[in-house]
């Protein structure tokens, strides 16, 4: 193309300015409609559907967020191994207070905690490392002495 081509017309832009307004009002709208629903909704003894409810329309949680643990690389391992620890038996589940082996799933948890370490190699602090190091090694010991027992 050339300089003397005629000046073509600008594309006009045509900005929403009032978007941020409706969401609000949609939301109002939304709200509105849900507490006339649980003011219509079923007792307590009855039980609803999945479909029913949702866990994102939940107007409180089942838990207190100012009690959830940091969201450090320390929590994550510690969550792989305690899992690991309730599947090795070694410490009882949280849902029923019983201990019970369940050989494979500790290994899984125990393979994931390698995942991160192999991962992570050189990205840790010393004491990340360290601590990831000797979880890995005593659920490692603890899976392969329970597998020699006859664990299931």
């Amino acid at each position: 193309m050339s300089d003397s081509d005629p000046k073509k017309p600008e594309l006009e832009i045509h900005s929403d300015e009032d978007w941020k307004s409706r969401v609000k009002a949609e939301d109002a709208r939304l709200d509105a409609e849900r507490n006339a629903t649980a003011s219509d909704a079923k007792p307590p003894t009855e039980k609803s559907s999945p479909a029913e409810s949702s866990p994102a329309r939940e107007e409180s949680p089942a838990y207190d967020a100012a009690q959830l643990p940091p969201a450090e690389f320390a929590t994550l391992m510690s969550m792989f191994s305690t899992q690991a620890m309730v599947a090795l038996g070694v410490i009882p589940s949280p849902v029923d207070g019983k201990a019970s082996q369940h050989l494979p799933l500790a290994k899984h948890f125990i393979d994931l905690l390698g995942v991160l370490d192999e991962k992570t190699k050189g990205n840790l602090s010393e004491l990340e490392s360290s601590m990831l190091g000797q979880s890995l090694h005593e659920l490692r010991m603890a899976y392969v002495e329970l597998s020699r027992q006859g664990g299931r």
